[in-house]
């Protein structure tokens, strides 16, 4: 959680409870949307929603008695909160409409950039439904083929944070078990229902005549965009998914052949499991492609059983490789997606960016590298459809603040910034570390982290107190990420002379 003014322990012991009790017990406001919201790196909204007089000031909490475990989230604290050190920071009023929001995937309008990954999340008509009533722009569709599905269980595996919440997940999925008319049907429903919802459909074919074909087939049932995909690891069968994506010639033959097949766009969905992204992606575009969607999951493997010695999931004695996802995978895609981004063959190109997006700070990140989409899976199986609204109010109050007109604008604004290697940056000024006193608890993290992985420039003083060398120290900042009181930050500078 980004914003200090709050003990992180209240914020994660709420569980995210649907149809929260403390909601239903609370007449006032809600109080597990507020908390959900914090969590989300949404405070501000939270806040601005609370108004200038806090609702909870005269209350006795029985929002905090209802909770599934009574007394363990104190509800009325984080109000205070929010009141006291968020409110009166705020540096603007909401939003009064989503309008910032708008966009567009390759001329396709979209009314907020976000949309369902291809994946489970999105793979029958109710549950499409669902989510385009909750507020998303649109979803990639489970992907369509016509091979013969038939999944093992169990098939999810997760690496967890110290608080249980999923850090990394890891599938053995394969694609929609539906057949393809079944697939077209729900294609003409949710269109016919949801006419300005974006669908598009992901396909995967076995041969030149079946990526052309599919493609011709979703269009002609009512998707808006094809998408790709040449990155599925979890193929049972050689020659498909991931093995495509590695091979730019296979890239750009079957891009070609699902061009044929359709006139609206069309997206390559390419793996990470690869050195660099560049080749596939160009290959794309020589292919027919509009744009980019990236990154689909890393083959992994989460971890081995030490008494049966199977790696997790277990399936019947027997394990595989599998996708990686989660918020862990994020700064992966990031590096992806600024590799396309800086790429000049895909200027004016669309790049629909997925890999690790829980909350609106993860998909401004990404449109800051080039993306002009965003897609979500693990985030939706983990928290549900219900993100969407602190990614939307998020990402708009922050657009308000920051005086932007359109999502648009944000567009690739941060490519400039970065350099695929380190020998272009600046090694001649060192930036000191600072030590907050009245937050610091002496607890000597910061100085155990210095002397054993750093540069042995802090010691404990006999108050506990933190005390720098600064002929020994180099700026790594290693004791500002260690902290857990947030007590350190950057200070002042040191120019190095040359030599």
């Amino acid at each position: 959680m980004s914003n200090e003014s709050f003990n992180c322990r209240d914020i994660i012991n709420c569980v995210l409870c649907k149809d929260a009790p403390c909601n239903l017990a609370c007449s006032r406001t809600a109080p597990a949307d507020i908390i959900r919201s914090i969590r989300f790196n949404n405070e501000k909204t939270a806040a601005a929603r609370l108004g200038e007089i806090s609702p909870c000031i005269d209350c006795d909490a029985p929002c905090e008695k209802a909770c599934v475990i009574p007394g363990q989230v104190s509800i009325k604290k984080i109000t205070g909160s929010l009141y006291e050190n968020v409110y009166p920071a705020l540096e603007t009023g909401l939003p009064e409409d989503e309008s910032r929001l708008v966009t567009d995937l390759c001329g396709v309008r979209l009314e907020n950039p976000f949309l369902l990954s291809s994946s489970v999340i999105a793979s029958t008509y109710d549950m499409c439904a669902r989510a385009f009533e909750a507020g998303w722009a649109g979803a990639c569709f489970k992907t369509i083929c016509s091979f013969d599905i038939h999944e093992c269980s169990p098939r999810f595996s997760a690496v967890k944070g110290p608080d249980g919440s999923i850090v990394g997940f890891k599938n053995i999925e394969q694609l929609s078990d539906h057949s393809v008319e079944e697939n077209m049907e729900i294609f003409r429903r949710l269109k016919a229902d949801y006419p300005s919802k974006v669908i598009i459909a992901s396909i995967m074919g076995k041969d030149d005549a079946e990526w052309e074909s599919l493609s011709r087939l979703c269009e002609e049932n009512g998707a808006d965009v094809i998408e790709l995909n040449f990155s599925c690891p979890n193929m049972a069968d050689e020659g498909l998914g991931s093995d495509i994506g590695q091979v730019p010639e296979l890239v750009e033959r079957f891009t070609r052949c699902a061009r044929r097949g359709a006139k609206i766009p069309v997206l390559a969905k390419l793996t990470p499991n690869v050195a660099s992204m560049i080749p596939a992606a160009e290959a794309a575009i020589r292919g027919g492609a509009d744009g980019i969607a990236a990154i689909n999951t890393i083959k992994s493997i989460t971890g081995v059983n030490p008494h049966t010695y199977v790696a997790a999931p277990a399936v019947h004695g027997m394990s595989a490789f599998g996708g990686y996802s989660g918020n862990a995978v994020k700064p992966i895609a990031l590096r992806f997606i600024a590799e396309i981004g800086n790429d000049p063959v895909m200027k004016d190109k669309h790049i629909s960016g997925m890999g690790g997006v829980e909350n609106w700070r993860d998909a401004l990140e990404f449109m800051l590298l080039g993306a002009g989409s965003v897609q979500v899976t693990t985030a939706v199986m983990q928290y549900g459809y219900r993100i969407i609204d602190d990614l939307k109010s998020g990402l708009n109050l922050y657009l308000k603040e920051k005086g932007f007109d359109s999502v648009s604008q944000l567009r690739g604004a941060a490519l400039d910034t970065l350099s695929p290697t380190t020998d272009t940056l600046e090694r001649d000024t060192v930036i000191f570390p600072k030590f907050i006193r009245e937050k610091c608890i002496g607890c000597g993290r910061c100085v155990i982290s210095c002397a054993d992985g750093g540069h042995q420039a802090l010691t404990l003083n006999e108050n506990r107190v933190p005390v720098l060398n600064g002929n020994k120290c180099v700026g790594c900042h290693l004791c500002v990420l260690v902290c857990p009181q947030n007590a350190v930050i950057p200070g002042r500078k040191r120019i190095m002379k040359p030599g």
